[in-house]
């Protein structure tokens, strides 16, 4: 781990983060012995504790014989950091949100990058209300599985279309056949419906890109898709042998093949 230049991260010049490093190393030391100890020129060193000192990272005790300087304990600074940014980051999502104005939404808006994608659907399942319906396949069902989890305990419906073998212990949870999920290249897509207001419309693999859209008629095409497929694989389950014999064979086919393909 670089501790430097994971202060420099945090907002420490990079002479300040080698003055506190240096500080945390030797304890009570003078600006002399400091700049020894990290290098910082010494007519730099007594600028960079000042900065510090007024960061409230530093104290210095004025001993008659010289000025000594000890770092404020790690766990204090930093807890102080994590208020200050958790403090920030509420400030701007209060003001940033008021200042939020979506226009158009009926377009079909791309966002590219695995990460990006990832996130994006992470926020739509934490923001659904009343609703989720997705296809995931593993990887992406253990990247979001917390999230999924979460909006069913806070009563949001979920109906989860998996396209893998990993499980999802809530909600109405389908498996789609492995043979058809190929065929139909489902083994790496990942479709969010939220509320039936929004979808998320992505390819997984490492150039992943998504469609997000919140037009009407392309979010309840999404919505049904899933929704059948579901519905389907609940209607085949309670099937019986004597049932299928009355249904013809092209749709028995289907029928038996979801009852294959129940979750585990």
């Amino acid at each position: 781990m670089d501790l430097r230049t994971d202060l420099v991260r945090l907002g420490f010049t990079e002479y300040e983060a080698k003055v506190y490093l240096a500080l945390l190393r030797t304890g009570p030391a003078t600006g002399y012995q400091l700049s020894k100890e990290s290098g910082v020129p010494r007519s730099m060193v007594y600028e960079a504790l000042g900065r510090l000192s007024t960061r409230g990272a530093v104290l210095r005790t004025d001993d008659p014989r010289a000025t000594l300087y000890s770092p404020v304990p790690p766990s204090m600074l930093l807890d102080r950091y994590e208020d200050e940014q958790h403090h920030l980051i509420q400030s701007l999502r209060e003001s940033l949100t008021a200042l939020y104005n979506v226009q158009e939404k009926g377009r079909l808006w791309s966002i590219s990058g695995r990460n990006s994608v990832l996130a994006y659907a992470s926020r739509m399942i934490a923001s659904a209300t009343a609703e989720l319906l997705l296809i995931l396949a593993d990887q992406e069902l253990e990247l979001l599985r917390r999230e999924v989890i979460a909006a069913h305990n806070r009563g949001v419906s979920v109906g989860a279309l998996l396209t893998g073998e990993a499980d999802l212990p809530c909600g109405q949870v389908g498996r789609h056949p492995p043979t058809e999920s190929k065929l139909q290249e489902l083994t790496e897509t990942l479709i969010v419906v939220a509320d039936g207001k929004e979808a998320l419309i992505a390819t997984t693999d490492l150039d992943a890109e998504a469609t997000v859209t919140s037009n009407r008629n392309l979010v309840l095409i999404a919505r049904q898709f899933i929704w059948m497929e579901l519905f389907t694989q609940r209607i085949a389950s309670h099937l019986g042998a004597e049932l299928l014999v009355a249904i013809p064979q092209e749709d028995r086919l289907v029928l038996e093949r979801f009852q294959q393909n129940e979750p585990r």
